[in-house]
């Protein structure tokens, strides 16, 4: 008898980056690393489970900038161009690693890995990774839900009700033209809820979305069942809450599974550790040294020597993890079911880029908790959030509290002295592109105009991405995240002032259309305040 759902989530996410001014760029690499170690170990996990017959049931969350990315000619060009590159590294590898016997094997592991990623992106999927999932979605097994336009931290744009809007509505346009359907539910950006928008989300008839622990236990009234049943926002949009210990037990850099010494060990890459005259042809300017993806150890502990990445050590420990993982569920499960007036589901969201690029055996580890999960005899079953929603008892009326999965659990990893400057620009931008929406409500508007416009909008969009106040605080590529947030402010403001003027200089806008060709069917009217 089953006892109770258990609902996976996977958010697969990257901020905008493409640069067709130049040749190369580094930033990019960002998108290419995720296709190598987190998209297409994906795709191959659930192939795999397609192939054997198993029933499962699993949502990803495919934000627009990144099924926008993923479309681009130019992106699949330059990532085939980044997946050969790896592949010769690899190759030289097996040439060096010929005498050390230690490290031969899993320089020929590299070797056939990019070997495979190449032929499922390539030879089986034409460069098409939407069609991968597509394909999966329409198997009835995968799930898949939306995101906001440009991952917009919703709470902070909220200032003006047109610019959360068009990001929850940009955001289900452009998955419907990339999927050809309609999402039943999104992923607010960083899981950050503010009371009200779920109006807007009735507006784009999304069913429901995902809140952290805190937003839905302070919610008034008290939820009776927790995190573990929906709660109904009042206009039939419905809030699933984070399982605080599932979450722990992938998260968390000291409990969590990620963290087990015979995994791989991220931070210690051949990009760092070889001589430059071997890895000069395969860094940032023959120079700076970067991630390859080439790693020969494991997380071996701290303040010790690191020892060497086995992979079948490790593969073996991600099957146990995912028995472990199950079987506390199971325990979850059977206790919630003496307490609850209805049948319980467990929702664990992640970010999809944990799986594969940071957690290297995340893909192996999920393929086996589906796999589990899918034993008859198993008291717990996977679920999409709008299966349980279709079958579930009403969901009590509550109003959920302000919240994000962020640190603290608000909104302060996104508002605070590193990146406070931001929001300024970003109302002033956005009450600009209103009142030129309202400005030429009922003129006659020449084509340029309505390009020049439409562009503006594209930055102001870009600009607003949850990305760069977060790079901002994680103080990673700092330097970067600036210039895209002043770049795009800059282009909205020298498009708006050609638009007031009436000098559009179409060479110029010809060039921003070109970097920055995403949302093609936007409409500067839709920015006209209600």
């Amino acid at each position: 008898m089953k006892t109770g759902y258990l609902s996976l989530i996977l958010h697969a996410h990257l901020p905008y980056v493409r640069h067709p001014e130049h040749d190369s760029f580094f930033e990019e690499n960002w998108l290419f690393e995720a296709i190598t170690e987190c998209y297409i170990p994906l795709i191959g996990v659930l192939d795999r489970l397609l192939h054997d017959q198993i029933d499962y049931r699993l949502t990803l969350s495919l934000s627009p900038p990144l099924l926008t990315m993923l479309r681009d000619e130019l992106l699949q060009q330059r990532y085939l161009k980044y997946l050969h590159s790896r592949i010769e590294l690899a190759e030289k590898e097996v040439v060096r690693t010929q005498k050390l016997a230690e490290f031969k094997p899993l320089a020929e592991y590299y070797l056939k890995f990019y070997q495979d990623t190449l032929a499922i992106y390539q030879d089986q999927y034409q460069g098409d990774i939407i069609s991968a999932f597509k394909k999966h979605y329409d198997t009835g097994q995968l799930d898949l839900i939306t995101c906001a336009a440009t991952h917009g931290f919703l709470p902070l744009l909220n200032i003006s009700e047109t610019a959360v809007r068009n990001q929850i509505n940009i955001g289900v346009n452009t998955f419907k033209s990339h999927l050809g359907f309609a999402p039943t539910g999104i992923w607010l950006p960083e899981c950050a809820y503010y009371p009200g928008v779920e109006k807007l989300l009735a507006e784009a008839e999304l069913q429901y979305f995902f809140m952290d622990t805190h937003g839905i236990l302070n919610a008034k009234p008290t939820p009776i069942s927790g995190v573990y049943a929906p709660i109904n926002c009042g206009n039939g949009v419905h809030a699933f809450g984070r399982d605080p210990d599932s979450s722990k037990q992938v998260w968390s850099s000291h409990e969590g599974y990620p963290g087990d010494f015979d995994y791989r060990e991220y931070y210690k890459d051949i990009g760092f550790d070889l001589d430059l005259d071997i890895i000069a042809p395969y860094l940032l300017d023959d120079n700076t040294r970067i991630n390859t993806g080439i790693k020969y150890y494991r997380v071996t502990g701290k303040d010790v020597e690191k020892q060497r990445y086995d992979p079948a050590v490790a593969s073996a420990k991600a099957k146990q993890h995912a028995a472990d993982f199950i079987n506390k569920r199971q325990q979850q499960l059977a206790a919630l079911t003496q307490t609850m007036d209805r049948v319980p589901i467990i929702v664990a969201p992640y970010d999809a880029e944990l799986f594969g690029h940071w957690w290297f055996e995340g893909p192996q580890w999920l393929e086996e908790v589906l796999r589990l999960a899918s034993n008859i005899n198993q008291p717990l079953e996977t679920s999409a959030c709008s299966d349980y929603l279709q079958h579930s008892t009403p969901a009590q009326f509550a109003s959920p509290a302000a919240s994000s999965w962020g640190d603290q659990g608000y909104y302060s990893y996104w508002l605070n002295d590193s990146n406070s400057w931001i929001y300024p620009y970003l109302h002033q931008a956005e009450a600009e592109l209103e009142k030129l929406a309202l400005d030429l409500k009922d003129l006659t508007v020449t084509s340029f105009q309505a390009r020049a416009a439409n562009q503006a909008a594209r930055s102001l969009l870009l600009a607003q991405a949850s990305d760069w106040p977060f790079i901002m605080k994680a103080g990673t590529t700092t330097q970067y995240a600036n210039k895209r947030i002043t770049d795009q402010l800059a282009r909205f403001n020298y498009l708006m002032d050609c638009i007031r003027k009436n000098r559009i200089n179409e060479r110029y806008l010809i060039a921003l259309e070109t970097m920055d060709n995403i949302f093609p069917d936007i409409d500067f009217r839709d920015y006209c305040p209600r």
